[in-house]
């Protein structure tokens, strides 16, 4: 074993620990509902996983259920324990957009997991996802570059001249990590813990820094959530009787918004969503432009973390029932890079719904429509679907604006399973 490699798999393993502290008083404090782990108090090792069923042949929602005990067959009973917690409302509305690692999300740190195991629990959630490019698993595998990009900048930052966007996005890559399952996906960031922040559990940027859990027990029979996410992600996707019953919350941001990585490629992490909203507000006349102003100002998206169930009482903007044809199908084509963040059969049984609903929709605006300025900001509300997309003045990457976007859906968050006041 080469000397670097033997300081990240030292470094990986120390992460764990630190990791599982972290989540131990998270999970006495925090009120994240957990079962009893099983720990060897004379040795200190962890007792051996439950296995769980796995079929190979499954498809749908009994293929992301299969890839869901891979993964937790290959974790020990303390690893389940933090992947495997009760849906309950207190677990389910426990994301965040912000870097604060374990203290404000539950679940299994990918930094803490093996090569073999993170292989695992990114198969999970791509198979849950959608295939689009620039949409679903390929989106969250680039926020998740994203902010390794921010992790380097960071760090470069501290120690000399202001990061640029073109800053290396494998500052927290493991470069000689590979995973063993064949059929796992390949296209994964390592997951090894950021070398800036205020590391892992407490927080930090990084591709290691992201949270993976289970909110009841995976089954095509009865309910239960897929909670992943980290900083500028959170994905919340309800499962019922096997079908998917809430797609949201769904936050997706990104700092830097573009950057060119050491290999030449260019990632644009939330161009589908951007241009797409440019591409409808860019249609309105002037006429309609003021139909759709807002007479708020917006610093951050208004149904963020936290702001469940607070739908405004009242639509603004401009309804859709007074646009053009051509005008009305950009407003679906502006809703879809958000839906396309769930599997493709959901995404397109969610995307009828809102074209029946597309008549008592509105677009509304505040700001500019350029998107490109402190403040500009978009957004769409049905009877169904609301979507919004804020730019904010850049914290790492000062001088250039970063975006903040959610997707909710006014009676399917959590998959209805709960009343918000």
């Amino acid at each position: 074993m080469s000397r670097e490699r033997t300081r990240l798999v030292r470094t990986r393993r120390t992460w764990r620990g630190i990791a599982g502290a972290v989540t131990a008083v998270v999970l006495v404090g925090g009120g994240f509902a957990v079962a009893n782990a099983s720990t060897d108090t004379q040795t200190g090792k962890s007792a051996a996983g439950a296995k769980h069923p796995v079929d190979k042949k499954a498809t749908g929602t009994g293929a992301v259920v299969s890839a869901a005990n891979e993964f937790l067959n290959t974790l020990d009973a303390d690893q389940q324990a933090e992947v495997l917690l009760d849906f309950s409302q207190a677990n389910a509305t426990a994301w965040s957009n912000l870097p604060c690692g374990s203290t404000c999300r539950p679940g299994i740190q990918l930094g803490s997991l093996t090569d073999t195991q993170l292989a695992a629990a990114m198969k999970v959630v791509k198979l849950a996802t959608g295939t689009g490019k620039g949409t679903g698993y390929d989106q969250i595998t680039q926020i998740l570059k994203a902010d390794d990009v921010l992790n380097a900048a960071q760090a470069t930052s501290s120690a000399g001249p202001a990061p640029s966007d073109t800053a290396s996005s494998t500052a927290s890559a493991d470069p000689s990590a590979s995973a063993t399952a064949t059929d796992a996906p390949t296209d994964v960031p390592t997951g090894t813990p950021p070398s800036g922040g205020a590391g892992g559990g407490m927080g930090g940027y990084g591709s290691g820094v992201y949270f993976l859990a289970f909110l009841g027990t995976p089954s095509v029979t009865g309910t239960w959530q897929l909670h992943f996410g980290g900083h500028h992600l959170a994905v919340n996707q309800t499962y019922k009787k096997g079908k998917v019953a809430g797609a949201s919350p769904f936050f997706v941001g990104v700092e830097p918004s573009s950057w060119t990585d050491d290999d030449g490629t260019t990632y644009s992490p939330l161009d589908a969503q951007r241009d797409g909203m440019l591409a409808l507000t860019g249609s309105l006349s002037t006429e309609q432009l003021a139909t759709a102003k807002l007479t708020e100002s917006f610093s951050d998206v208004l149904l963020g973390p936290g702001e469940d169930g607070q739908f405004p009482a009242t639509k603004e903007g401009i309804k859709v029932s007074s646009l053009s044809p051509k005008q009305q199908q950009l407003v679906l084509k502006a809703i879809h890079p958000w839906i396309a963040n769930v599997d493709d059969a959901t995404a397109k049984k969610l995307m009828k719904t809102y074209a029946h609903e597309l008549n008592e929709t509105y677009v509304g605006y505040s700001g500019g429509t350029a998107l490109d300025t402190q403040g500009d900001y978009v957004r769409i509300d049905g009877p169904g679907v609301w979507i919004e997309f804020v730019c904010q003045n850049g914290l790492v990457f000062q001088g250039k604006v970063h975006y903040h976007t959610v997707y909710r859906d006014h009676t399917r968050d959590y998959g209805s399973e709960f009343t918000f006041s």
